[in-house]
Order: structure tokens, then C-alpha cells, then sequence
């Protein structure tokens, strides 16, 4: 685990050229819960497994409103993303005081990844600990930015972190050329079984556990945008129903609220 003196801080690059300080950033986000976002032509789409620490706890969010344009997913470290949450709301604030508009999401996720590659050039500061899914519509369409603690950003089409992750991204793959034509709830239920994908044995997707974010353009024929929305308890219910009947003809919300640990 520990790697002589190359490991101390986030400046001092290994023999091999690695920074380790951001690779132990980056394995944070995978001991995270898994979630997962894709994009359709006319709308993008977050889900994600929520954990709550003990039996007496609340479930903890994991999706988060930005801007009427654009909200986000976290898998890590929650107070780590608040950070980076709250800088992007300001930003989208600034934006639209000054010009009147909404923030493009390319310019807005080059903001935290620049913001976030600053630790990695100076001493005494550390990577932030989180990874985030960030989906939104803009003039130019939808759009699904995945950043990392390195401070890469990149577009995608669908994607998943977080832990147990890679059996949600088999499932994005296996699909992908579905998405495009998908409409919003044809493209929640897929996000559903990517994150079904994920799941242990024992445990389902409840309407405890499950979020759900969605943003938009509007049914064909009106004009404007579907603000960010992030559906939690009954909401999903319905949503959950029919991935469950879609696979084993069953399943529903019960789930005892103890739930899901997603983690290996």
C-alpha cells in the first residue's frame, strides 16, 4: 500500500512517473456506491444506490440540483462534493447575473477539473476524494461529463463509478446504440438494470435506496426545457415495478430499508 516516499503528498511524482496521492483519490471513488448516468437525443438521465451508515441513520443523497440545467452524481466522499457542488452553483449564479444565461456544461466542467488539478501542483493540498457524473442540456443538446479526482474531465455517453461498477458499465455497453431514441422513461428504466447490475444476491432496488435525476427538452412540440429533478421514495416506485417485472415478473418497492451494500 504505501509506496516509500512517493506517497506523501500530491507534487512528487514516483520513478515510474505515477502521482500516488491521486491514485488513493481515485480509489475512494470506487469504495463509493455505484451510479450511474446516460443520455438520450432529448434527455439525460442520473440513478444511484443510496446508503444509509446504520439501521438508525437516513439514507444518504448521492444526486444533487446544480442549476434548472444540470445536476450531478457522487460516488466518495460526500463532503468533498459538497465542496465541488457548491462551487459549480455558484458559477451557474455568476453566469446568469452577468449574462443572463445558463452556464454551458463544457465550461462548467472545465471549471472544477481545473480547480481540481490545482491540488496535484501544490504542496499541502490533496486531491478531492470524489468522482462525479455531471448530466444536463445546454444549447448544443444533452450532455454527460464524468470527472475525476485527477481533474480529467470527459464527455460520454453513458457511464458508471463507483463500487461494483464495471457490471453497470458492461450492461451501458451491451446497449448503447439503444439510448439515443430512447424517450425519458424508456431511458430511467435502463438506468435501473445497469444499477441492478450491480447489486449483491441478497438485495434489490427499493424506493428507499434508488434515486433518480432527470433533465430535458420538453415532449416534441413545446418549447423549453424540463428542469433538473431528482425523484426519491414513492417517485421511483413506479420506475422499479417495471424493471422488476421486466426481469423476474415480481419485484416491488418493500425493501426493509436496511439495504444495500454495494461495496465488495
Amino acid at each position: 500500500m504505501f509506496r516509500n516516499n512517493y506517497d506523501n503528498d500530491s507534487v512528487t511524482f514516483s520513478p515510474q512517473g505515477r502521482i500516488f496521492q491521486v491514485e488513493y483519490a481515485a480509489e475512494a471513488v470506487k469504495q463509493g456506491s455505484v451510479v450511474v448516468g446516460l443520455t438520450s437525443k432529448t434527455h439525460a438521465v442520473l440513478v444511484a444506490i443510496k446508503r444509509n451508515a446504520e439501521e438508525l441513520s437516513s439514507y444518504q443523497k448521492k444526486l444533487f440540483a446544480v442549476d434548472e440545467h444540470v445536476g450531478l452524481a457522487i460516488a466518495g466522499l460526500t463532503s468533498d462534493a459538497r465542496v465541488l457542488s457548491n462551487f459549480m452553483k455558484q458559477q451557474c449564479l455568476s453566469q446568469r447575473l452577468t449574462y443572463d444565461r445558463a452556464m454551458p456544461l463544457e465550461t462548467l466542467v472545465s471549471l472544477i477539473g481545473d480547480k481540481a488539478q490545482l491540488n496535484t501542483q501544490h504542496y499541502g493540498k490533496r486531491p478531492y476524494g470524489v468522482g462525479l457524473l455531471v448530466a444536463g442540456v445546454d444549447e448544443t443538446g444533452t450532455h454527460l461529463f464524468e470527472f475525476q479526482p485527477s481533474g480529467l474531465t470527459q464527455e460520454m455517453l453513458a457511464c458508471a463509478i463507483g463500487a461494483r461498477s464495471q457490471m453497470a458499465r458492461t450492461y451501458l455497453e451491451k446497449n448503447l446504440d439503444k439510448f439515443a431514441d430512447c424517450g425519458r422513461d424508456e431511458l430511467i428504466r435502463h438506468g435501473l438494470k445497469a444499477l441492478k447490475e450491480t447489486l449483491v444476491q441478497d438485495r434489490e432496488l427499493t424506493v428507499e435506496n434508488t434515486s433518480v435525476g432527470v433533465v430535458g427538452l420538453k415532449e416534441p412540440g413545446k418549447k423549453g426545457l424540463e428542469f433538473f429533478k431528482v425523484h426519491d421514495g414513492a417517485d421511483v416506485k413506479e420506475w422499479i415495478n417495471s424493471v422488476a417485472d421486466d426481469n423476474e415478473g415480481g419485484g416491488d418497492d418493500a425493501g426493509d430499508g436496511e439495504g444495500m451494500q454495494v461495496d465488495e
